[in-house]
C-alpha cells in the first residue's frame, strides 16, 4: 500500500463508504507486510511511503541472485523508480533476464528502472554537478543519475578544477542559477571551497579516492572539505555520489514545498 492508496481509503471512510473495521484491517495488513523477510534480507516495503522513494539496493557484496530477487520484489510492490547502486555488469545481465525494464549505467554502476514517466522536472530548480577532474566522473555520474531518478533537473560540468581555475569561471552563470550544487573532487579537494565562496546556494562536497599516495584514498580531500572556510558547504562520505544525489534532491524538494525562489 502506498500514500495514494491510503488517501483513497481515508477519503472513502470520510464519505461513509468504508467503516472503521476496514480501516483497522487495512492498517494491520500493511503492518504485517511492510517488511518482507527473504532470509538473506528484510526488504523494507514501507520505505516508499515514509520517504517518497523505494528502498535502494546496495549491490556490492551481494550475489546476482540476491540483487535480482530484491529488485523483483520491490518492482512488484512499489510504484517509484528503482535503483541498485555499485552494481556490476554481471549482476545487471542476471537482473535483466527477470526484469526487462531494467537498464544499466556502466559509468555510474547503477542498475535502475525508470518508470515515473509523469515526473515533471522543474528547469528553474536545477541541481548542478561539478567535478575537479575527469577521473572524478564515475562518482559524479552516480550522483547525477540518482538525482535524476529522484525527479530533479540535473546539469553537469566536468573537469573544471583549480589546476585551471579559468575553466570553472566559464560556468559562472550555471553556478549562480543552480538551486543546489554538488562538487566532486579528489586530490586536495579544493574545488568545494572555491565553489562555496561563489554562491549563496547549498554546496554538497563529495571527496573522491582519486589521487596519489598522500591523498590516502580520499582522506586528504575529505579533511580539506570538512575544514572548508566557505560557509554552507556540507560533506558526504568518500566516493558517495549516491548520498550526495539524495541529499541534493531532498533540499530541492524542501525548497519547492516552501515556495523558495532563486
Amino acid at each position: 500500500m502506498n500514500e495514494k492508496n491510503f488517501r483513497e481509503l481515508l477519503q472513502n471512510y470520510k464519505s461513509g463508504n468504508v467503516d472503521e473495521e476496514e480501516i483497522i484491517s487495512a492498517v494491520k495488513n500493511f503492518s504485517r507486510s511492510a517488511v518482507e523477510d527473504v532470509g538473506f534480507a528484510e526488504i523494507d516495503h514501507y520505505r516508499e511511503l515514509r520517504q517518497g522513494f523505494p528502498e535502494v539496493i546496495y549491490a556490492a557484496g551481494k550475489t546476482k541472485e540476491q540483487v535480482a530477487m530484491i529488485m523483483k520484489s520491490l518492482y512488484e510492490r512499489s510504484e517509484g523508480n528503482l535503483m541498485a547502486t555499485r552494481a556490476s555488469a554481471d549482476q545487471f545481465n542476471y537482473v535483466s533476464k527477470n526484469l526487462s525494464a531494467a537498464k544499466y549505467d556502466e559509468v555510474a554502476k547503477i542498475i535502475y528502472i525508470d518508470r515515473n514517466k509523469k515526473i515533471v522536472r522543474d528547469p528553474n530548480r536545477t541541481i548542478l554537478i561539478l567535478t575537479a577532474g575527469t577521473s572524478d566522473i564515475p562518482v559524479a555520474e552516480e550522483a547525477r543519475l540518482t538525482a535524476y531518478l529522484w525527479g530533479n533537473e540535473v546539469k553537469t560540468h566536468y573537469d573544471c578544477g583549480v589546476a585551471g581555475i579559468h575553466r570553472l569561471f566559464k560556468h559562472i552563470d550555471d553556478i549562480e542559477s543552480a538551486n543546489v550544487i554538488i562538487v566532486v573532487a579528489g586530490m586536495e579537494g579544493a574545488l568545494a571551497s572555491v565553489v562555496g565562496g561563489l554562491t549563496d546556494k547549498p554546496v554538497i562536497a563529495v571527496p573522491t579516492s582519486v589521487g596519489y599516495g598522500a591523498s590516502f584514498n580520499g582522506l586528504a580531500a575529505l579533511l580539506a572539505m570538512l575544514n572548508s572556510c566557505a560557509s554552507g558547504v556540507s560533506v558526504v562520505n568518500i566516493d558517495n555520489g549516491f548520498g550526495a544525489g539524495v541529499l541534493a534532491s531532498k533540499i530541492n524538494k524542501i525548497n519547492s514545498e516552501f515556495g523558495m525562489q532563486n
